[in-house]
């Protein structure tokens, strides 16, 4: 556990993780399920710093089935799933609570949207800053360095915070 920065609350057996338990990743994911021979095996669920979940069952550290779910209660379904395809384009608060008034935009599936800082982009997992190329989760923390491919689907795609316009002098 030192090494990789995880840490571990259960029981041991010859030396190896085992039994229900509960394992923190580096990233402040959290485990909680039953462990064999070192690995997630059996039921148990990946608790994700952004409030989502996937419940599974593990066999010998692989997914057997599970079920992911966003931090609104938005169920991810691997076959027919219709939200926000094509067909259907409203944001799933939009589903459960009905649409804004015409002329009112949600722009987000957060309402109101979250603040971007000046010059940086939402890219949905951080905010991106296109000068130094790092994306930082909305806490603040180093999630990766964007390379070429990354930074101009970001720049083409993602909303930005824009700098205020000077106001005209009278």
């Amino acid at each position: 556990m030192q090494y990789t920065g995880s840490q571990y609350f259960g029981e041991y057996i010859n030396g190896r993780m085992e039994g229900s338990a509960e394992y923190i990743l580096p990233t402040e994911t959290r485990y909680i399920g039953d462990m064999k021979d070192g690995m997630f095996h059996g039921e148990g669920t990946l608790f994700f710093p952004s409030g989502s979940r996937f419940d599974a069952i593990w066999k010998k550290g692989l997914v057997v089935k599970g079920k992911y779910t966003f931090n609104d209660g938005l169920q991810y379904e691997d076959k027919h799933w219709h939200y926000c395809d094509s067909y259907d384009r409203r944001f799933y608060t939009e589903i459960c609570y009905g649409l804004k008034p015409s002329g009112i935009s949600q722009l987000t599936n957060m309402d109101p949207p979250r603040r971007i800082p000046l010059g940086f982009y939402d890219c949905g997992d951080g905010f991106y800053n296109p000068m130094t190329r790092v994306i930082k989760d909305y806490r603040n923390r180093f999630l990766r360095n964007a390379d070429d491919d990354e930074h101009e689907w970001i720049v083409r795609t993602c909303r930005k915070g824009w700098l205020p316009v000077p106001k005209q002098k009278s």
